[in-house]
């Protein structure tokens, strides 16, 4: 896996934030054909699969999630793969398995212990997610305290209010605050995209979050009406490339929500390559935010091994 230099923020730049400019037309003009150009088939479909299966953070994030439930989550996330499909597939010597397993600040503990010996991370969603309304002081805490119980990467849900009031410092110093609470662990700065109205809005947001030293830069709780979505992916990493050539710092990105099909997950890695390069395709600097989306892959994998399409049953979701 690629090293890269892990973001230090810089100091907030008005006049930077003030001169993003985003044409909305061209955005989706360029959505539209960029993922018709290429045909990925057979073994190199195959192989982008894996992939795609390399950067999936499993997630469970229900209200009516159990520790049962999390644990058999982290045993998927153990073995993505059935071993049969794995050996028909030739990765003798080769254990396949998924970024990270995501889970609420309650269930880290559990995620943990399930994980032992695994060298899988666990992320934990905090600061009063999925609005992010609970008191600054608080939200605070929970970061600390998911550090605390385990977790090595923090979701954290912005105050999306600040954006429409384009209170630009106090975002700032919210995500400033996050950053310094997290220490080592790496932060990763859910902007809700669905709800912040235009692509201007969440470019600047994303430009902001990246300058306060966010790790990550992620468009959706998948909780809004409207989650990841490819024009606005673009918008956020045409702001990673901007940052990139300015700061020197690589940022990662993570669409979650809506994704659900291997189909989905190869148009978003088309995408990484043609914006930010192969760099870019790697977890260290790529996520999917999904829950259902290994059970597709683990489908199309399979169909690409026998030529037949498995039993919903086979590929339980978890």
């Amino acid at each position: 896996m690629a090293r890269h230099t892990r973001n230090k923020g810089i100091a907030l730049n008005l006049d930077w934030i003030d001169s993003v400019q985003m044409n909305r037309s061209a955005i989706e003009r360029r959505c539209s054909t960029m993922t018709k150009r290429r045909s990925i088939k057979k073994d190199w479909q195959a192989a982008w699969l894996l992939k795609s299966l390399s950067c999936i953070d499993l997630t469970t994030l229900s209200s009516d999630d159990t520790p049962e439930r999390v644990r058999r989550l982290c045993a998927k996330a153990r073995q993505p793969l059935r071993p049969e499909l794995a050996t028909d597939l030739g990765l003798k010597g080769i254990k396949p398995q998924v970024a990270a397993v995501c889970v609420y600040h309650s269930f880290v503990k559990t995620a943990v212990k399930a994980l032992q010996n695994s060298e899988i991370p666990v992320a934990a969603v905090s600061t009063g997610f999925p609005h992010g309304l609970n008191p600054l002081p608080r939200r605070i805490e929970e970061i600390r305290d998911s550090i605390d119980a385990g977790a090595e990467e923090i979701d954290i849900v912005i105050t999306r209010a600040h954006v429409f009031s384009k209170n630009w410092q106090a975002l700032y110093d919210e995500i400033s605050a996050f950053r310094e609470a997290s220490g080592t662990a790496h932060l990763k700065t859910i902007l809700g995209t669905g709800e912040l109205g235009t692509f201007r809005n969440v470019a600047k947001a994303s430009l902001v979050c990246m300058m306060a030293g966010a790790d990550f830069i992620k468009t959706s709780t998948g909780k809004e009406g409207v989650n990841a979505t490819l024009p606005v992916s673009l918008v956020m990493l045409r702001m990673i490339r901007e940052y990139l050539e300015n700061t020197g710092y690589s940022v990662g990105f993570k669409p979650a929500g809506g994704i659900r099909t291997a189909r989905q997950s190869l148009e978003w890695l088309i995408m990484m390559k043609e914006e930010l390069g192969r760099e870019w395709m790697e977890p260290n600097l790529f996520r999917f935010g999904a829950s259902g989306l290994l059970t597709d892959i683990e489908r199309q994998l399979e169909h690409h091994t026998t030529g037949r399409y498995s039993a919903a049953h086979r590929q339980p979701a978890t």
